[in-house]
């Protein structure tokens, strides 16, 4: 199936913890019980030119993204372990053959006119998405969605597939059957919409919500084209919460009494894509000896200013099978130089480093790189491309490129689209009969341990002989008021998830 990246790359959504609460009251106790009211004032980066209302469109924009999440129900949602949970789908299973599977929805979902969510909503919805957004989105065929009875919808794909309930997150959301208006925005959510303009939006409480309802009275999305802008205005008390405003404004309000940083770990990862199949770097001896030949602390703390973690060469670090067994790598150059001798590497020439400013840091990552692995002999020439250039003439085919990816929390999802023999988006032109094989036994996988088995096979491999240099892990950075209490603290969009904040007195 096609797969446009971007939209991959925004899929990697989450939601925080959820908050048990026993009665939601008006009024907190000293001791900072979650209690009811006020209004969140939000801001998100986004681009008027980019403006989109149509929940099945591309939602570029996270201050439109925000709303969409807020206002419309998806199938599900990622979680911590596991790592997908119920949303409008209170449950999931798959026949025996992990091909067809059945999702029950929430019998009390209604949407914001008072009408029931039903089935056939639901089935209109997928097929719509799928059409309009393509496989990318909506991972089954348009014929294969199909409404089964008044409270569950079935999916159907061609090969096993155990990941399908985390492949319809958050993209799913629901809309009335035969919408053709979305300004008004009638969702099944936790907010309904009160306005909208331009990008900023006021959402209030949808007291008939099928889940818990939210603890905010309303949210109101402020819409920054910079993140400087959206720094500045946290810092300056305009909102009370800045979305993924990045490392420098976390610097500059940490220690703040008055503010609180967030840091959601596994949220972006910025590596190195290695061809396996022809070229310098198709010898895995040269490929390992450059992740040997990099200084992952460093890195992590330059690039990163600090708000991450290292890595260890696999995709996929926030997946709750994720194998921490695996040896850490640390940098060892004179075992990294004794390998490329090995390899007869030419050291004599220089090889081009293409990058792209598209997540932060990935370009200034690219150039650190350089300069450590020019201590093993390996020179580099970095190229920064524009992101458009960089997919037109780079990707899928230079020999040695940065990329970048939000998806961080399935190993298995890495493994499927962008590693498998047959995979369309294969970055490191990797073909390993061993790991094709692995990944569709995991696949098919009938119990927990048969899948965790075999998810942690593909990654053995993907760490011995893969074309991935995973260094490091950047934390998403969310700045806040300290009066804001249960942000969402999963990686990627997790940061959308704000249905069970609240403001402490």
């Amino acid at each position: 199936m096609g797969l446009n990246r971007r939209q991959l790359l925004r899929s990697s959504l989450g939601v925080g913890a959820v908050l048990l609460v026993a009665a939601c009251s008006d009024g907190a106790d000293s001791a900072g019980t979650a209690r009811r009211g006020g209004t969140l004032r939000v801001g998100a980066l986004g681009s008027s030119a980019r403006l989109e209302r149509d929940p099945h469109g591309n939602l570029s924009n996270d201050s439109d993204f925000l709303v969409t999440s807020l206002v419309y129900d998806a199938l599900t949602v990622p979680g911590a372990d596991p790592n997908v949970a119920p949303r409008l789908a209170t449950r999931w299973e798959p026949d025996a053959s992990r091909r067809r599977w059945s999702f029950t929805l929430a019998e009390n979902a209604s949407f914001h006119d008072g009408s029931p969510v039903t089935s056939d909503d639901v089935a209109w919805s997928l097929r719509r998405l799928r059409t309009v957004g393509g496989a990318s989105k909506m991972p089954v065929a348009v014929e294969d969605i199909t409404a089964d009875g008044p409270h569950r919808v079935v999916l159907a794909v061609p090969e096993p597939n155990t990941q399908l309930p985390l492949l319809v997150r958050l993209m799913t959301f629901t809309v009335k059957k035969d919408t053709t208006d979305f300004s008004k925005a009638i969702g099944s959510g936790p907010f309904r919409l009160e306005s909208y303009q331009d990008g900023n939006a006021r959402l209030v409480r949808n007291e008939q919500w099928h889940g818990t309802p939210p603890l905010l009275d309303a949210i109101e999305v402020t819409m920054f084209e910079s993140v400087t802008a959206l720094g500045n205005a946290v810092l300056g008390g305009q909102i009370d919460l800045a979305s993924n405003v990045g490392a420098i404004a976390g610097r500059t309000a940490d220690g703040r009494g008055d503010l609180t940083v967030l840091r959601r770990a596994h949220d972006t990862v910025v590596g190195v894509a290695m061809r396996t199949s022809d070229g310098p770097f198709a010898d895995v001896r040269v490929r390992t000896a450059l992740r040997l030949g990099v200084d992952r602390n460093a890195l992590v703390n330059q690039v990163h200013s600090g708000y991450g973690t290292v890595a260890n060469d696999i995709l996929g670090t926030g997946d709750p099978v994720y194998d921490t067994s695996l040896p850490q790598r640390t940098r060892d150059l004179d075992r990294a130089k004794t390998l490329l001798r090995e390899a007869n590497f030419d050291t004599g020439r220089t090889y081009p480093f293409v990058t792209k400013a598209e997540a932060p840091g990935e370009v200034e990552s690219a150039k650190v790189i350089a300069t450590q692995l020019a201590e093993i002999g390996v020179r580099l020439d970095v190229i920064s491309q524009e992101p458009n250039a960089f997919y037109d003439q780079t990707w899928l085919k230079a020999p040695l490129y940065t990329i970048s990816w939000g998806t961080n929390d399935s190993t298995l999802f890495f493994a499927s689209k962008l590693l498998s023999s047959n995979s369309n988006r294969n970055e490191t032109a990797f073909k390993d009969v061993a790991f094709d094989s692995a990944t569709a036994k995991a696949l098919a996988a009938q119990s927990d341990s048969e899948y965790k088995s075999n998810a942690q096979e593909l990654q053995r491999i993907q760490y011995d002989r893969g074309g991935y240099l995973v260094w490091g892990m950047a934390d998403g950075i969310d700045i806040a008021s300290s009066r804001v209490r249960d942000l969402p603290t999963l990686g990627g969009f997790a940061r959308v998830q704000l249905e069970r904040a609240w403001l402490a007195g």
